[in-house]
Formats: structure tokens, C-alpha cells, sequence
């Protein structure tokens, strides 16, 4: 729109000055169609359209410097491809925090040893228990931390099946029951196994008697040499091994075997044994016996595990030297200890050993 020019003198001259100008400029403008919007929008996209899913991720590059030359007009090599069997190996997940908080698993607890409980015979002889309780103690040094209790079949406290009860009244842990007995007999096949059978909520095994073992001829023989042996004339020195005595036939075989061990470990001198009650031959009969064969050095050598009235009374019919009692002899100690084990990994809980 222009100014009205003062130049005319009438509006209609002015109106159509207007009319020309205005039908000049319309002339010069083009159509605008839809398709001419539509692609004046891809050019140049408004500021809120979102951009097309195939360019929302755009990767931003230095632009390389245009070779000058030949090279310049070379067509760009096309990027290398990598196949899928040459991409990296996966990386291992991290751990999770839960295995990075969460503590080992704790080792498992083993369970505890079964009890030992030493059975011994049971004296009047005070020495006697005194005696059990010193060996006992050794076998405590040997076996640090195992559970060693002593009973007794009669006339000293605690009495087995006293014993017995109250490892039951605990709950919880098996025993093995060793006997203090030199060779199977009633105690040993009728008494320990009918104890069991009064306390039916304990878990335990009866060990065999110390029996004809190397470590029991070991402490005889040397009980014998703290009492004074000495080989001596080979022809005329004799031994009289002294035992409490059985009527079971399989006692008497162990105790000859005892006597044939201990012979051999003095040199080949003449073991004979002998039996303070129950069977035959008594000392004073063996001692009579080696004296009519030309031994007049004879010795008793006492099997018994501690002081009492049979090992007493064999000692007052020896006619040279008696030894003591076997009492806390050290292998008499490791004895008990491999009696133990044997039951405890070779034996069912509850069954006798066979003896």
C-alpha cells in the first residue's frame, strides 16, 4: 500500500492509482499448494518435529580434509565388515551384590568323639582305683581333648551302670566302654553287655579286653625288669605269669598266649601261666612245676591292671622277684587307646566285640 499522492486532484484518480499497484504485485506472487508445504517441511523441518526413528541416533564425525589431486576424486572405500565369529568374547557378568555380601558356607561341624569309659574290675585296695586313675591320665596326654571316664563292675564308685546313666541322662553322645581286663570272662561277656542293655537311649560299643597284644608283653616285661630281672643263667631262671583266672575256656587260651608272647620277648626263658582263682594251675602249683624242670630263679610276673588281692597274693608265692601291677604304664595307656579305636571304626554300635 503506497501513500495517497497529493499530486491528484480527485479520489477516483488516487483509488485508481491504488488499483494498478495492488494488481502489479499480486501478479508477481506463485501458487502455494499442499505438496509445495509438504516439501518445504522436509527441507527444513519445523523446531518441535521430532526427527525420524532411523536418524534418532546420530553419530557425530570430524569431517576428514578434502584430498587435493587424483586421489580427490577417488570413490571412499567402503568400511570393513566384521563378521560375527571375530567380535569379542562376551564379558562375564559382574557379580551380583548378593554374592558379593553373602559370607561363605561355614566348614561342616564334626560330630565328637565318642566317650571312653575305662571299666575297671573294681578293690577293696585303695591303691587299686588311685592306680586306674594315673593310667587314665596318661591316656589323656596321648589323646588331648577326648572325653575319658572311669567305671567300675563293683566295689568302686562310679559303678558302671551309674555310668552309664548319666552319659544317657546328657543325650548326645555315643561311648566306647574299654574293659581293664586282661582276657574275655563273665565281666567281660555277661556284665558289660547287660549295663548296655539297662541303659537303652546310649549309643555305645563294648572294645575288646587288652588281651594278647606286643604293648601289654612290653609293659610286663619291663614291670619285671624294675622289679630286678636279669636273664642270668639261661638254664635255671623261669617265669610264672599270674592272672586273675576265668572259667571260660577262651580266658585261658589268651593268657597262654600272653605267656608265650612274654617268653619270647625274654629270650626263649619258660613262661608259665598261673590263675589266682577259677582255674588251675595256682602259682604256688607253676612254681613247683619250673622248680622240678631245674629252674630255681624263678619270677611272678603280676598281669593285673592294678594293686589288689590276687595280684597281693601272687606276689607272696613268688620265691625270688614279683613285678607290680601293670597300673600307668605307658603302653599299657597307648593299649586302651588303640582298643578304642578299633571299636569305634570296626564295631556296630551296641554289639559285643567278638572275643
Amino acid at each position: 500500500m503506497t501513500e495517497p499522492d497529493s499530486a491528484f486532484a480527485t479520489p477516483a484518480g488516487l483509488l485508481v492509482r491504488i488499483v494498478g499497484q495492488l494488481g502489479a504485485q499480486l501478479a508477481q506472487v506463485r501458487p502455494y499448494d499442499r505438496r509445495q508445504r509438504k516439501h518445504d517441511e522436509e527441507v527444513c523441518p519445523p523446531m518441535n518435529a521430532p526427527a525420524p526413528a532411523e536418524e534418532s541416533r546420530t553419530v557425530l564425525t570430524t569431517p576428514t580434509p578434502a584430498a587435493s589431486g587424483p586421489a580427490a576424486s577417488a570413490p571412499a572405500a567402503p568400511a570393513p565388515t566384521v563378521p560375527p565369529s571375530a567380535s569379542a568374547a562376551p564379558t562375564p557378568a559382574a557379580p551380583t551384590p548378593a554374592a558379593l555380601t553373602s559370607p561363605a558356607p561355614a566348614p561342616p561341624v564334626p560330630a565328637p568323639a565318642p566317650v571312653l569309659v575305662a571299666v575297671g574290675h573294681g578293690s577293696r585296695d585303695p591303691r587299686a582305683r588311685a592306680a586306674l586313675a594315673r593310667l587314665l591320665d596318661r591316656v589323656r596326654e596321648l589323646r588331648p581333648g577326648l572325653d575319658v571316664r572311669l567305671a567300675h563292675i563293683e566295689l568302686n564308685a562310679p559303678l558302671l551302670d551309674d555310668a552309664l546313666a548319666g552319659l544317657a541322662a546328657a543325650g548326645g553322645r555315643d561311648a566306647v566302654l574299654v574293659p581293664l581286663l586282661l582276657a574275655p570272662g563273665h565281666h567281660v561277656t555277661h556284665d558289660l553287655p547287660a549295663a548296655l542293655a539297662a541303659t537303652p537311649a546310649l549309643r555305645a560299643r563294648v572294645a575288646d579286653p587288652l588281651g594278647a597284644h606286643p604293648l601289654l608283653v612290653e609293659a610286663l616285661a619291663d614291670r619285671l625288669a624294675e622289679a630286678g630281672w636279669t636273664p642270668g643263667d639261661p638254664g635255671a631262671t623261669g617265669v610264672v605269669l599270674a592272672s586273675a583266672g576265668s572259667r571260660d575256656p577262651r580266658s585261658g587260651a589268651v593268657t597262654r598266649r600272653i605267656a608265650a608272647l612274654l617268653g619270647e620277648r625274654l629270650g626263649g626263658v619258660p613262661v608259665l601261666p598261673a590263675y589266682a582263682s577259677a582255674a588251675a594251675p595256682t602259682v604256688p602249683d607253676a612254681v613247683r612245676a619250673l622248680t622240678a624242670r631245674g629252674r630255681h630263679r624263678v619270677a611272678v610276673a603280676s598281669c593285673f591292671t592294678a594293686p589288689g588281692l590276687f595280684a597281693t597274693r601272687a606276689a607272696a608265692d613268688a620265691p625270688w622277684i614279683a613285678s607290680d601291677p601293670l597300673g600307668p604304664h605307658p603302653a599299657l595307656a597307648r593299649l586302651v587307646l588303640h582298643r578304642y579305636d578299633h571299636a569305634r571304626t570296626t564295631l556296630p554300635v551296641r554289639e559285643l566285640a567278638a572275643v
